[in-house]
């Protein structure tokens, strides 16, 4: 008897040696948490009702997916972490070897009505299946979301704007007196925090993260809200490439195209077609910005502005031409005119025919004999005896010939008059050329103008 005694004993000092097998399961049937224990999911988890439940939310910003100007949408990828109390989970760790921290499904326990007030979108990802419990009631919920949420953009400097998000997370339908938020992280730590997890940032520079609590009154109660304000600014490079600058060069090849000539359709068919290419470059930039803004972007002034100067251009092209063919009709007028009167003067063409055959004779009294109709074979002594001879008998053909003399000198005059107007400028073509020196100092000048102001504004301006 005395030897059972001892072996039994000997192998109970054994089993205390021992070290004491545990596991989590130990831990959910002390507390009693199962799915079917409704307790624990029903009710806010305070053993007071009038003691409100304390969650302290943390936010990070893991990348920013998209940033939709037109639709006016902020799409972040966050994640998101909620700590609470728990009144009605507690153990010692001692009594189950040392385990201090359990996870166990979300469904199992009770969860804050946490909403984000500028969502539009429901999350389609699915949530976190679990959380875990600490053995002094703390529960802990981590959630990584692709949030879709309204954003008033700014678009009044853009390309070179910057934007500011905001993320409000409050309750549903719990006031102040039954859910509390707070938050253990300042701005400075989740803006570096949140530098630092980034991943992807689309087309935008993650600048700062700001936190702020607040109280809102929705139906007459009052609620903790949290919002954090993401602030981003957008990259540029690619607008100025793809946009600014070549609507700077459309108006650059306006400009040179006062080095065209005026006469003919080239020039003014040029205008037309870099004025349509700016016409293009509008419609495109009316598809990127919203039309719910409260200012007219300063991008849609550079835009409207240059269109304005080429379209001015345009019309003083215009203008140019119709005085340059208003002039040229003119001269065709006169020459009508002239050829007329030497046809109402050509009368006898045996004459004119005779003028014209005496042109290369070197004689100088060639063109007299052709002039008055005689043979240019005899010679000047026979002439003058014939003259004397027929003077008595014809006193008027020395009239006559004066007569046509001066109407043959008149109309050498108009012809030489009218082939010296011929070289020379017309009284409109002086003037288009001044008004193309003047329009184009003028061009130059708002041009210029124009340009440095818009910049300025754009980098230094405010809103």
């Amino acid at each position: 008897m005395l030897m059972m005694v001892l072996l039994i004993a000997v192998v109970s000092g054994d089993g205390m040696s021992s070290e004491k097998v545990c596991s989590y399961q130990d831990v959910l049937n002390y507390l009693n948490l199962t799915k079917a224990n409704e307790m624990f999911t029903l009710t806010r988890p305070v053993k007071d009702y009038k003691k409100p439940t304390e969650v302290f939310l943390e936010v990070l910003l893991y990348a920013i997916l998209d940033v939709k100007e037109i639709d006016q949408t902020f799409v972040p990828y966050v994640w998101i972490l909620l700590i609470w109390q728990n009144d009605y989970i507690q153990w010692n760790p001692s009594d189950f070897c040392g385990i201090e921290r359990v996870t166990l499904p979300t469904e199992i326990l009770w969860k804050p009505d946490l909403t984000i007030e500028e969502m539009t979108e429901k999350d389609k990802a699915p949530p976190s299946p679990h959380l875990m419990i600490d053995n002094d009631g703390k529960v802990y919920v981590q959630n990584d979301q692709v949030l879709v949420s309204t954003c008033r953009m700014q678009v009044y400097k853009f390309p070179f704007d910057v934007q500011s998000c905001t993320l409000s997370f409050k309750s549903v339908i719990h006031s102040t007196n039954e859910i509390k938020l707070f938050h253990n992280l300042n701005s400075s730590v989740t803006a570096e925090w949140s530098r630092e997890l980034m991943r992807t940032q689309y087309e935008w520079l993650f600048v700062d993260m700001t936190v702020t609590n607040k109280t809102v009154f929705p139906f007459g109660a009052d609620q903790d809200t949290i919002i954090y304000t993401i602030s981003m600014k957008r990259r540029s490079v690619l607008y100025i490439v793809n946009f600014l600058v070549p609507v700077l060069f459309f108006l650059c090849l306006d400009l040179t195209s006062f080095l065209i000539s005026d006469r003919g359709g080239e020039k003014l068919s040029f205008k037309v077609t870099v004025l349509l290419a700016v016409t293009v470059m509008q419609l495109i930039l009316n598809e990127i910005l919203p039309s719910s803004s409260d200012k007219v972007p300063l991008i849609a002034v550079y835009c409207i502005g240059i269109f304005t100067l080429m379209m001015l251009s345009l019309l003083e092209t215009i203008l140019v031409m119709y005085l340059m063919e208003k002039d040229s009709a003119s001269q065709e007028d006169e020459t009508d005119i002239n050829q007329s009167v030497g046809e109402s003067s050509g009368d006898k063409p045996g004459r004119a025919i005779n003028l014209r055959s005496c042109e290369g004779e070197e004689n100088k009294w060639t063109p007299c004999a052709c002039i008055c109709g005689v043979s240019a074979d005899k010679s000047p002594a026979e002439l003058l005896q014939g003259g004397v001879s027929q003077s008595t008998e014809e006193p008027h053909a020395f009239v006559k010939l004066s007569n046509e003399l001066k109407e043959m000198v008149r109309i050498l005059t108009l012809l030489l008059n009218s082939s010296k107007d011929e070289g020379k400028p017309g009284y409109w073509t002086k003037k288009t050329k001044n008004i193309n020196r003047v329009y184009f100092v003028f061009y130059v000048t708002a041009a210029t103008l124009f340009l440095v102001c818009m910049f300025a504004i754009w980098i230094h301006g405010e809103e």
